[in-house]
């Protein structure tokens, strides 16, 4: 526990009497070297500091931030949140701040990235621009390392604290007309391997050395994790318990029901030590999530004030993991006569709200395989898909790896993805 929070909470405590209170204090030490045309560019170090108070009087409720935890700095904070309670409306969906909680004990703190040097992040981008240079292109990117704290105190008993490590490596490269990128997100450095990366760049970068125009048409996808797991962030959102109940997403009556893939299942979990699993949420405690089973929809993310007016249990969304099978690329090229294979979508927007439809793009190269071989890369196209229904032309599904510091996902083979258009970017 950090004691300058233990400090503020204490003052806090003393000094706050409204009816109501939940106190979120958070610290951030961040580091991040920016490169850019083979040149390192930017090197950005410092804390990130802040205290929110919301207060409540009866059902009146009030917010304030501070950036310093100086006595007069508290007290204008308290003040501040106050005041704006006393000219507040009554909130009809106020709900008590959480009482006190047993939370998981997991372990998103890294000593090797929180440890990490500067200079070694600087060491790590001259290797991408040494071996980018060797290959006769341009490297440009951001490696980053943040360690944080957070703190959430309730008037009403809740304790939570939690700190974590996130280390990041993104970098797009250049080479004649071909422009592509690729990332690394995690918890820690483990996983990280400097010259893998750069090697799943290069080699992506010299499958779409041929591209060739194609028309767009509904055929038959493998979405890497990295292409699936924007998907899932955006149907995930869609799946809000209240937004359902109250008949603004697919989902709507649909809880217990076979509603996605039956090659569909999607989990939060503390077991899993590759991906971060935050212990609280707005004073919800993290456990083990069943989402989707084998298709079924088990659960959905459910606030605070939907759980108590609907005698629900609230539940959050955490982390993502969603099972995998242990189907090669290769292997999936062998179950269809021809398709794409997609690194990456950006720009996904909702079409259809009610029908769970999305638009977006394909980024970072295409590739077009036929007779079980890749054949040439093609350019990006603009798609509009249903992902629920798209889980039911699940074919098959490769192993699940990290992508991100809270998701850990697979490869997909999808029948017939929905492409509209294409696109010149």
């Amino acid at each position: 526990m950090n004691a300058n929070f233990e400090k503020i909470a204490a003052y806090i405590k003393q000094h706050c009497h409204a009816d109501d209170f939940s106190l979120h204090i958070g610290h951030v030490e961040s580091h991040e070297t920016r490169f850019a045309q083979n040149r390192i560019t930017q090197h950005l170090a410092g804390p990130t500091f802040s205290i929110n108070l919301t207060v409540a009087f009866e059902n009146r409720t009030g917010s304030a931030s501070v950036t310093q935890d100086d006595p007069a700095s508290l007290d204008k904070l308290i003040q501040t949140a106050c005041d704006i309670a006393s000219l507040n409306q009554p909130d009809p969906e106020f709900v008590p701040s959480e009482g006190p909680k047993e939370l998981p004990q997991v372990q998103n703190c890294d000593p090797a990235a929180q440890e990490l040097e500067p200079a070694k992040m600087v060491d790590i981008v001259q290797y991408m621009i040494d071996q980018a240079k060797a290959f006769d292109a341009t490297v440009s990117g951001l490696t980053e390392k943040h360690y944080s704290q957070r703190m959430l105190i309730t008037k009403n008993g809740f304790v939570g604290y939690d700190e974590s490590t996130d280390f990041g490596h993104s970098m797009t490269l250049k080479k004649g007309t071909v422009e592509t990128k690729v990332s690394y997100d995690s918890k820690g450095l483990a996983r990280f391997d400097q010259a893998a990366e750069f090697n799943r760049l290069k080699e992506q970068a010299i499958s779409l050395a041929d591209k060739r125009d194609m028309d767009a048409a509904p055929i038959a996808v493998i979405l890497r994790p990295y292409a699936l797991q924007d998907l899932i962030w955006y149907m995930t959102w869609m799946m809000d318990r209240r937004m359902s109940d109250e008949g603004f997403t697919p989902f709507t009556g649909q809880m217990g029901k076979l509603f996605f893939g039956e090659k569909f299942s999607l989990y939060s979990t503390l077991d899993i030590p590759a991906i971060k699993a935050v212990p609280y949420r707005d004073g919800i405690a993290s456990k083990n999530t069943t989402w989707i089973e084998n298709g079924m929809i088990r659960n959905m993310p459910t606030n605070r004030y939907w759980a108590k007016a609907n005698n629900l249990e609230p539940n959050h969304i955490f982390n993502m993991y969603l099972s995998g099978g242990d189907a090669t690329e290769e292997q999936m090229m062998q179950m269809v006569p021809r398709g794409l294979i997609l690194n990456q979508f950006w720009y996904i927007r909702s079409v259809d709200a009610k029908a769970g439809e999305l638009t977006g793009m394909t980024r970072d190269g295409v590739l077009y395989f036929e007779d079980g071989k890749i054949r040439h890369a093609v350019n990006n196209f603009r798609f509009n898909e249903i992902p629920h229904l798209a889980t039911r032309r699940i074919l098959a599904l490769g192993p699940s790896i990290p992508t991100a510091c809270s998701a850990m996902l697979p490869s997909l083979l999808i029948d017939n993805f929905n492409f509209v258009d294409k696109t010149t970017f």
